[in-house]
């Protein structure tokens, strides 16, 4: 580790980030966790999930492609890793489909993952685009949340006969038993016995680059990348919402029958994010929203408060978690040389930001 550094961006619109390099080296990080203790686990978009300043935990490089937005994309350790030693990625494979699987540690060593251990759960057919594949995977209890672009087809995101566009949920350790899934489906999903795939939990995403559980309500934070002009933060509740893409990009009018585009939408508006932010105000460059995390370490200063970024402008945020639509958009809290490829949190609540130039984070919340 090296010393607390204030890394600032060529933008004086807000202060500098305090952070400290946890560690930096890595190729295109995507991703960091925690398996339910100290250690952080770093996703590498190649294929490779690395321990900081410990090794490598997982190779699967060989079955990822990484052409375009593709790759290894999400981690989340089962709630009860400890025992089960089970964990969860989300990766494109060659032909672009993106794959939700089952690993598992190796009983020989807890910093390495059995090399001749994998259960496919599902494949999500999205060939036809290297680009919006979401990849976001989190845990609930014992339910999983699984985060899929629309495949850069829009139509995708309104139509519940496909997992495109959509947050889902599925029970991983519980088979349908008729041996037709490899998962089961929690009974309380809002298509099961009616009209709708029964793994939908929500629908009306573009690409949810992102998400998130606080972990001091469990709601569910995700930011949606927009199509040119806006980007959004959505916040739970989910279940059986229409987040409106492409009817809506953000709070404003898309591709609305007969609404004209860009204007706010006031009526039959869906499930309006919390907020949505331009792309192009006074000069600003922002481009693509990344999802982050409410702080609830104790003693935090930002304790409360929902933390994201935006990965072309380097820009962060920090709202108060019971933000209210409507409520005016702060002034970032930061702004930083980052390309900011997620943001994560640690078993003691710590927040991270992570660049994909090849390092990882940690903010000085104190």
């Amino acid at each position: 580790m090296t010393a607390t550094m204030l890394l600032a961006g060529p933008a004086p619109v807000a202060a500098a980030l305090p952070v400290t390099l946890e560690e930096g080296g890595f190729s295109e990080p995507l991703f960091v966790t925690h398996a339910g203790d100290s250690r952080l686990f770093v996703v590498e978009k190649g294929g490779l999930i690395k321990i900081a300043g410990g090794g490598t935990f997982l190779d699967i490089s060989t079955k990822v492609s990484v052409t375009g937005e593709r790759g290894l994309l999400g981690l989340a350790f089962d709630p009860n890793y400890a025992t089960s030693g089970l964990f969860y990625v989300d990766y494109t494979r060659g032909d672009g489909d993106v794959v939700v699987a089952e690993y598992r540690r190796s009983s020989l060593d807890p910093d390495v993952a059995d090399p001749t251990y994998e259960r496919i759960l599902l494949t999500i057919e999205h060939s036809g685009a290297s680009h919006h594949n979401g990849g976001w995977i989190g845990f609930s209890a014992d339910l999983l949340f699984i985060a899929v672009g629309d495949a850069a087809n829009s139509a995708n995101a309104q139509s519940l006969n496909t997992l495109l566009g959509k947050i889902l949920r599925i029970n991983p350790e519980d088979p349908d038993g008729n041996g037709v899934k490899t998962y089961g489906i929690p009974g309380n999903n809002p298509y099961v016995g009616k009209a709708g795939m029964d793994e939908i939990w929500a629908f009306g995403f573009r690409n949810p680059w992102r998400c998130s559980h606080d972990r001091g309500t469990g709601t569910i934070w995700c930011g949606d990348v927009g199509e040119g002009s806006f980007e959004e933060i959505d916040r739970g509740p989910f279940k059986a919402r229409n987040y409106g893409w492409p009817l809506l990009e953000g709070l404003h009018y898309f591709n609305y029958p007969n609404k004209p585009q860009g204007a706010v939408c006031t009526s039959n508006c869906r499930t309006r994010p919390i907020l949505d932010y331009a792309h192009s105000v006074n000069g600003d460059d922002n481009s693509s929203v990344t999802g982050g995390y409410v702080a609830r370490r104790a003693g935090a200063s930002l304790r409360g408060k929902y933390i994201f970024g935006d990965l072309g402008s380097g820009r962060v945020w920090a709202i108060p978690a019971n933000f209210q639509r409507g409520d005016p958009m702060p002034a970032p809290l930061a702004q930083t040389a980052f390309t900011i490829s997620s943001f994560g949190e640690g078993f003691d609540g710590r927040i991270y930001v992570v660049d994909i130039g090849g390092a990882v984070y940690r903010l000085n919340d104190s």
